[in-house]
């Protein structure tokens, strides 16, 4: 089967979530068979992040689940919006996931509850919060708590969308 990578060189995009818009320039890369006909041509999916969501906020939780997959390429394949509905999936799926996104205000519960039940995730899952309260004291607390990183909802999005290609990368080469 042949393939080729296909390089999508695209200014900006921009993702519009109650009370802020969000601008990313980036580079993204599809990796397509020359023939889609052909079993497997699809192989795109075979390098995607598997990404588990936690976010109360329906609106931010759909347009950041489309934009991870079309910027970050990052499959989210589980949601949460109570802490206890978050580490009961992840106990439930303790292999299906690459990274964790999680907020820290949630409709029950805490995204702090959610990072502790992750302390013993296998060495290349990853644990990122999203948060609109990411002072340097609440960052801290979230690293010290077991968390691999710390972004801010309102102006560190394309951070979180670099955090993932990079995660992506980690994943495939182990």
């Amino acid at each position: 089967m042949a393939c080729r990578i296909q390089e999508d060189w695209r200014s900006s995009y921009s993702l519009r979530l109650p009370g802020f818009q969000y601008s990313v320039g980036l580079c993204t890369s599809t990796v397509r068979s020359a023939r889609e006909d052909e079993p497997g041509s699809d192989i795109r999916r075979l390098l995607k992040l598997r990404a588990f969501l936690v976010e109360d906020n329906e609106i931010i939780r759909n347009n950041l689940t489309e934009t991870l997959y079309e910027l970050a390429n990052v499959e989210v394949v589980g949601t949460a919006v109570r802490e206890s509905d978050a580490v009961q999936w992840l106990a439930a799926n303790e292999d299906n996931w690459s990274v964790a996104i999680v907020d820290l205000f949630l409709l029950e519960g805490s995204g702090m509850g959610v990072i502790a039940a992750c302390r013993d995730r296998k060495p290349f899952q990853k644990v990122a919060v999203v948060t609109n309260y990411a002072t340097a004291a609440m960052r801290k607390r979230c690293l010290e708590c077991g968390a691999d990183a710390v972004f801010d909802k309102s102006t560190e999005l394309d951070a979180l969308l670099d955090y993932c290609v990079t995660t992506s990368g980690v994943v495939q080469a182990a």
